[in-house]
């Protein structure tokens, strides 16, 4: 009976992780926002293009600026690493939840039960269990690695800012939900499973390939929704290897219990029976999908400025989605697959009142409250309408954008300033203020899609001594990398860095980032003199307020001198 209990608080737990799923598996896999290689280039007629004056100074001040301070460019690495291991995590509990889908379980302890079977050792059938456990990691893995080779590293950099890929992913998480809900199930053509069941009657370790094979096939129904937005997780990430190593965390999980109920094959009985709570693990998964979705179409609306997709109506989506699970969970709402809910069990109990305190948690974020634990995922808090948090943070009472001395800024018409900041969105425009009131120049390399670089603005940001040594004594830059709306005609050109079109203004910013600074990755900070020469050695995100103001104040202290 104990081992059957911690089953049963196993289950509770992997339900209660998977809450978090979306929102970790998303910032772990996007720790390397990508920059020069997320573009989109068109070619452009062979005339001679007008490059403005920051283009020209790309490639002459480009070796000057690196060798003014020793710059050791780390922390792409660092993050792509990061990433890795946050897509192996998400991988891994995606393995656990595919263990409790209605297409997996009740065939665990069939399968298992053919390897202890008959007159056949225990060393030898533990053995064909490893093996067939083996066989599953294979398989998947290298459905991992065939995404990577048909679409390519450039191409799997580009997914996370192209808006088509993102509206592609929206629908694709869409369709998955609804599968999950009930509306349908997706399958592959039975003469597929056909043949991989004909191939794994062979016997010895070719049918037991074919029988792993015929597993993944069989179960595709359940776990294709969840490979496929791992896979979409992974692919955004940027990481060459990151479809794999997801494959590897996911096949890895759903792996071990094969070779472990072999092991163990008096662990069966303990087993929990089969039934409706197998139903409910998979709507639950296809509300998760649903809230993931919403990302993704955000990501687009950023993008390319449709300003349909405020913070306030992602958060009015998420709390009716949270919500509606939270009464499905309490037996409120059925689906048509549903079994009756004759009594609420306790850990079903307990995710509901996680889920719906979520739902509470997000309420106050319609009036502007920041929300620390998920203000990576949602809209900047400059999109909200009606915000009662942001005036705070300078004594104000009023929701109205601080009016600045030197008029509008450029671009000021379709980016929105955090946090009420004095913020410059031209290179050119925001230099030439700083050598006007004589202060240091922060460029902050941004992006719409980039979850880091809203968390850093959520909470690092808001810090009382970071924002006033923001707001007082830096001309704030941001650029980002990731924007569509198109360049004037005299102001696109072809980059000197990489000989591609420069068409956009994320491509702008994107080239000028990478031939300058030799970074690709967001957010990037970099504290540079009136001269252009870099005071401190640039950084990535930092959650540490008080790092992040040594690094504040170190650059300061470098221009003074």
């Amino acid at each position: 009976m104990t081992f059957k209990y911690i089953l049963t608080s196993v289950k509770t737990l992997v339900l209660g992780v998977l809450l978090l799923l979306c929102s970790v598996g998303t910032a772990l896999a996007q720790q390397a926002d990508a920059g020069i290689d997320d573009l989109e280039f068109t070619e452009i007629k062979e005339e001679v293009p007008v490059i403005d004056s920051i283009t020209a100074t790309i490639v002459t001040t480009a070796k000057d600026s690196v060798k003014a301070v020793d710059v050791k460019l780390v922390a792409p690495k660092q993050q792509e690493q990061q990433g890795l291991t946050g897509i192996f995590i998400a991988g891994f509990i995606g393995g656990l939840a595919a263990l409790l889908m209605p297409c997996i379980f009740p065939m665990l302890p069939l399968t298992v039960s053919f390897f202890t079977k008959g007159s056949q050792t225990k060393g030898k059938a533990v053995s064909r269990a490893m093996f067939y456990g083996l066989s599953i990691i294979v398989i998947y893995v290298v459905l991992g690695l065939l995404v990577t080779v048909i679409f390519g590293a450039d191409a799997l950099n580009s997914l996370s800012t192209n808006g088509i890929f993102n509206f592609l992913f929206f629908i694709l998480l869409l369709i998955f939900a609804i599968s999950f809900l009930g509306a349908f199930e997706i399958t592959l053509p039975s003469s597929w499973v056909n043949k991989m069941d004909a191939n794994s009657d062979k016997g010895g370790l070719a049918g037991l390939f074919f029988m792993a094979g015929t597993l993944a096939l069989v179960s595709f129904s359940c776990t294709g929704p969840i490979i496929g937005t791992l896979l979409v997780q992974a692919a955004t990430s940027g990481a060459l290897l990151g479809p794999a190593i997801g494959m590897f965390g996911f096949s890895f999980a759903l792996a071990i219990p094969f070779a472990l109920f072999a092991l163990f094959p008096s662990w069966l009985s303990a087993l929990p029976k089969s039934g409706g709570w197998l139903n409910s693990v998979k709507v639950v998964l296809g509300f998760l999908e649903l809230a993931l979705a919403m990302k993704f179409l955000s990501n687009v609306d950023l993008a390319y400025h449709w300003n349909w997709f405020d913070r306030e109506v992602f958060l009015v989506l998420w709390i009716v989605i949270f919500g509606l699970m939270g009464l499905y969970l309490l037996g409120k709402l059925k689906f048509s697959h549903d079994s009756p809910v004759n009594f609420i069990s306790v850990p079903r109990l307990m995710i509901a009142i996680i889920v719906l305190s979520f739902s509470i948690y997000m309420v106050p974020g319609l009036w502007g409250a920041p929300l620390k634990s998920i203000s990576a995922f949602l809209p900047p808090q400059a999109t909200q309408d009606f915000d009662l948090y942001t005036p705070t943070l300078t004594g104000g009472t009023s929701n109205t954008p601080v009016k600045h001395e030197e008029g509008p800024h450029k671009y000021a018409d379709i980016f929105h300033a955090p946090l009420n900041l004095n913020v410059f969105f031209d290179y050119e425009e925001g230099m030439a203020y700083a050598k006007k009131v004589n202060k240091p120049v922060m460029i902050d390399f941004t992006g719409h899609a980039c979850v880091n670089c809203r968390q850093m603005e959520a909470n690092v940001w808001p810090d009382k001594m970071v924002y006033s040594r923001l707001n007082n004594d830096f001309v704030i830059i941001q650029l980002y990398v990731d924007d569509k709306t198109e360049l004037a005609q005299h102001e696109k050109f072809t980059s000197t860095f990489s000989g591609k079109a420069v068409n956009t203004i994320g491509n702008k910013w994107s080239d000028f980032q990478a031939a300058k600074f030799h970074s690709n990755s967001q957010p990037y900070y970099v504290l540079l003199g009136h001269d252009e020469k870099l005071l401190v050695q640039p950084t990535g995100a930092n959650y540490n307020a008080e790092e992040y103001l040594k690094f504040l104040n170190s650059g300061l202290n470098n221009f003074n001198e």
